[in-house]
């Protein structure tokens, strides 16, 4: 009966098939849930206009969890994780709900959306144990208590590679993992972003290039990895890393 429910529901949002290689019955009631909610909230305060049909189900769902699913020889299980630009919860709740061992950290300098983020952490049973966080990650690097101590730091739709590389590299341990999203690839931007790694202290782990479901776009993922521990004047100062990249 539950899975006839969820086919149902599925079918009435026009949503493809492809998700269900990636998440389980369990997971996608908690997704149906988490749009719920998140619709609730759109009413009060604008989060997001994506949270509709395949909008919400490819365009946040699926791509905010396939690059945690494509990587066979990574185990993302467990791990301590940070979204930076969280918005209104991806990939970071993405992730949560397919990674239910993992503690999370969601950062965002919007006080309407981290307000919006407590709410919805409150009123769904999520697994994990979630911090959200209101400020700027160029003040948060600098703070020795949670600096250089993430296993996994990813940002969607936030800035270009090298820019979110500033943000990205300072924020993992020597071990750790930087998820990039990022749409078109360029031998420019392959260039830019070897410039800033080589800066940064870090360096390219794999890339991997996927045709979204329902004509939604190529989504390209680039994994990095520090090389050395990031120099300590990283990131700058609150707006340089976006108009001055490295």
């Amino acid at each position: 009966m539950v899975k006839i429910y969820i086919y149902n529901e599925m079918k009435k949002q026009n949503i493809p098939e492809e998700i269900f290689s990636l998440i389980t019955e369990e997971e996608i009631i908690m997704f149906q849930e988490l749009q719920i909610k998140i619709k609730e909230l759109n009413n009060k305060t604008n989060l997001t206009r994506l949270i509709n049909g395949d909008d919400y189900w490819v365009s946040q769902v699926f791509d905010s969890i396939w690059p945690f699913k494509t990587f066979p020889n990574i185990n993302f299980d467990n791990k301590k994780f940070l979204d930076i630009g969280s918005g209104c919860g991806f990939p970071g709740l993405a992730y949560a709900i397919t990674h239910p061992t993992s503690q999370i950290y969601l950062v965002d300098s919007s006080k309407k959306k981290t307000d919006a983020l407590k709410i919805l952490i409150t009123e769904i049973n999520f697994k994990n144990n979630i911090h959200v966080i209101n400020d700027r990650i160029e003040n948060l690097a600098h703070q020795s208590s949670i600096r250089n101590s993430f296993n996994i730091a990813t940002t969607r739709a936030v800035s270009n590679p090298s820019t979110v590389s500033e943000y990205i590299l300072p924020m993992l341990k020597k071990e750790g993992l930087g998820v990039l999203y990022c749409g078109k690839w360029t031998d420019k931007e392959s260039k830019n972003l070897d410039k800033t790694l080589e800066i940064l202290e870090g360096k390219f782990k794999e890339k991997k290039k996927i045709l979204l479901p329902s004509n939604k776009g190529t989504r390209n993922i680039i994994l990095i990895q520090p090389k050395n521990i990031c120099p300590k004047i990283y990131p700058r100062k609150v707006g340089k890393p976006e108009k001055n990249p490295l």
